[in-house]
């Protein structure tokens, strides 16, 4: 299309037209673009554009093609194995230089994102429940979890001058474990512990927060639980039959479909930035960012079960992101 309008310039040009507004009447290309290749070919006496005074790219159409294949059958390879093979088809160019060309180009290396694999029959008892749960009233249900917190966690970016920042990270990362629950009502206090959890030590976590369970969502309410072990055990499952109004069933592997997990992630970012230099600043930071999540939060999560619900049986059960 550009060549077509240039060359319809040139023609009207040689003919004697040189008035911008009479060209554009009579081809209807943009004024400025009229007005662009008048100027060359009153400057030049040509349309062509002129040659670039930078440097030519190493990186050719047929190189990035090239590349693009390689990344295509082998998602790891590094710049420097995509620089020999470049070579052997007598392009040379730098490892470096094609990392920066893959940066542009939007590529980006990373370790993937670990998820629990889905079988086919865990795929359909997701949508099978999505479904079961898809006009459910959430403003009812309790979700919770447990989960760690490393001492020295290490996932979040910072700004620096020079040399990267150095941050000495011991072999053996302490841990403090913590279960929490929440609701569009509120959360619960929040359980730290060191202990390895088991179905007694469990039931008595759930014991201990039961009269703060019914403080925010009354008599009728329904308890979320994965389906750890310790959850399924035979003293956990008399205990939430004879204290629980309802237990929600839940389906295997399916961590995604839990809000909590929103929150453990902004707990985790929000305490890892503030830089705990022992148990006892962990202990201190968890409650603190744990007590200070927003109610809207709360909100927003309860009110994203429609959606997740909506998203699994989308996707035919596959793994969503919310």
């Amino acid at each position: 299309m550009q060549e077509t309008n240039r060359q319809a310039i040139l023609q009207l040009w040689n003919q004697g037209v040189r008035n911008a507004m009479e060209i554009h009447r009579r081809t209807n290309i943009s004024l400025s673009t009229v007005y662009d290749n008048l100027k060359k070919l009153k400057n030049t006496g040509s349309i062509q554009h002129a040659d670039g005074s930078g440097r030519p790219r190493k990186i050719t159409a047929n190189a990035s093609r090239a590349l693009a294949q390689y990344i295509r059958r082998n998602s790891s390879i590094s710049t420097r194995t995509l620089s020999t093979k470049l070579a052997r088809t007598s392009i040379k160019v730098s490892y470096r230089t094609i990392g920066r060309h893959l940066a542009d180009s939007g590529y980006q290396k990373s370790l993937p994102k670990a998820t629990p694999m889905l079988t086919i029959d865990h795929k359909r008892k997701r949508v099978e429940w999505a479904q079961r749960h898809l006009n459910d009233d959430w403003d009812h249900t309790l979700f919770s979890d447990e989960t760690a917190f490393q001492l020295f966690r290490n996932t979040i970016e910072r700004w620096h001058k020079g040399k990267r920042p150095i941050r000495p990270m011991p072999k053996d990362r302490t841990k403090i474990f913590a279960w929490g629950g929440f609701c569009i009502e509120g959360k619960t206090s929040l359980y730290c512990f060191s202990e390895i959890m088991n179905a007694e030590f469990y039931v008595e976590i759930l014991r201990r927060h039961l009269p703060e369970i019914e403080e925010l969502l009354g008599d009728e309410w329904r308890f979320q639980q994965d389906n750890d072990p310790k959850h399924t055990s035979h003293r956990a499952q008399n205990f939430l039959r004879d204290n629980m109004p309802e237990v929600l069933d839940w389906p295997s592997n399916s961590p995604d479909l839990n809000p909590i997990e929103n929150l453990w992630g902004i707990v985790k970012s929000n305490v890892e930035k503030q830089m705990p230099k022992n148990l006892i600043d962990l202990h201190q930071f968890m409650v603190e960012e744990w007590d200070s999540i927003p109610q809207s939060t709360l909100i927003n999560l309860i009110r994203s079960m429609k959606r997740r619900c909506e998203l699994v049986i989308e996707k035919n059960g596959e793994r969503i992101s919310y």
